[in-house]
């Protein structure tokens, strides 16, 4: 217990959408809804308290050109901490960010390996480019190396066709997914266009990043299977500056971009309306800057999901999605505490009051 500091988060814990309590404890280290017996020494937060955030598309350890030093990366996962984003899912990077699990005052990471993309046809520096023939190997071996998630780049830019094109053949994503799930992972993958969404969820893809292009014919599908979206639309409020930058070169693919970025609320929504899971994530890394997560849970809420839907896609959703706790007995104390409710009013979120990583005040 020394090592530790008790605490008393008082005031509204909220430990699940429906699941208001009025107090925790934060005994070495872990959440306890009994009051401890003997603490001489205790340290009180008041507000109101969620489980830490997710953040379920970022990448720690990626720069605009590729990987990143140790202090860059460190300095990333610090500003997602700042943002109250406690646990991550890394979708892609080509840094060994190993360490990061032995630093009690950084985020949790769950990571995808390295993204898995066709030659030619992704950002140089972040992937590993293969042929189809090689997919299967490669996803067997970042399946070893993650930690239960594996990425692949569904559709790039074709430069032939000046327009994005699907990555991989069906039989080559099929034979590819099926060996990521027996070796005991699931399987994402980078979607922008409409015409890679068919045969990747039809292949048993688990999730797919951005999912800009999942159009009405497509809706029911990815419902009846279960596939979740992440559709950062953070990131996705970027296609018109990357649309008009590619103009000259690639009007066809800039016209689509824009079409892409101009239904991306109705895309959400309609994806929502049909029970498809939708989880909070903001791309961070590479060209974006990390600690975004608030304004992404804002942007689900313009997009037309119910505040507190939108909440529970940070928090006890995302958490149980990711199986990783929330604020369960015995868990480990990863919280963030508001001054006011967050399900009154989403825009909470960027002003976290007190956040608490592994039982510890850091922020």
């Amino acid at each position: 217990m020394s090592d530790h500091p008790v605490l008393h988060v008082k005031g509204r814990v909220l430990a699940g959408p429906d699941d208001v309590r009025d107090e925790l404890w934060v005994v070495g280290g872990r959440i306890s809804y009994g009051r401890p017996a003997g603490a001489r020494e205790v340290r009180t937060v008041e507000g109101w308290a969620l489980p830490g955030l997710v953040d379920a598309h970022c990448h720690v350890g990626l720069g605009a050109h590729g990987p990143v030093e140790p202090d860059v990366a460190e300095k990333q996962a610090l500003t997602d901490r700042g943002a109250g984003a406690l646990l991550l899912r890394d979708a892609g990077s080509p840094s060994d960010t190993r360490w990061v699990d032995d630093r009690d005052d950084l985020p949790k990471i769950i990571r995808a390996g390295r993204h898995i993309a066709r030659t030619r046809r992704y950002l140089r520096g972040y992937a590993h480019e293969i042929e189809p023939d090689d997919l299967v190997a490669y996803v067997a071996r970042e399946a070893r190396r993650g930690d239960g998630w594996v990425k692949l780049v569904g559709d790039w830019i074709d430069r032939e066709a000046g327009d994005l094109a699907p990555s991989w053949p069906r039989e080559a994503a099929e034979a590819a997914i099926a060996e990521a799930h027996r070796l005991g992972a699931r399987v994402t993958a980078h979607c922008f266009a409409e015409n890679s969404l068919r045969d990747l969820v039809e292949s048993g893809i688990d999730c797919v990043e951005h999912a800009t292009g999942l159009t009405d014919d497509l809706v029911p599908l990815f419902a009846e299977r279960g596939v979740a979206i992440v559709p950062t639309l953070v990131n996705i409020a970027t296609f018109p500056e990357l649309a008009a930058g590619g103009e000259a070169r690639f009007p066809r693919w800039s016209a689509h971009m824009r079409r892409l970025h101009a239904r991306r609320y109705d895309t959400v929504r309609s994806a929502y309306d049909a029970g498809i899971p939708v989880f909070v994530g903001t791309d961070a890394g590479g060209s974006l800057p990390h600690g975004l997560v608030a304004a992404e849970v804002a942007e689900l809420v313009t997009a037309g999901i119910p505040p507190l839907r939108a909440l529970s896609a940070t928090t006890w959703g995302a958490r149980a999605w990711l199986g990783r706790p929330g604020l369960d007995e015995g868990a480990p104390a990863d919280l963030v505490v508001y001054e006011t409710d967050p399900r009154a009013d989403v825009r909470v979120l960027a002003a976290p009051r007190r956040i608490v990583l592994n039982g510890r005040i850091v922020g």
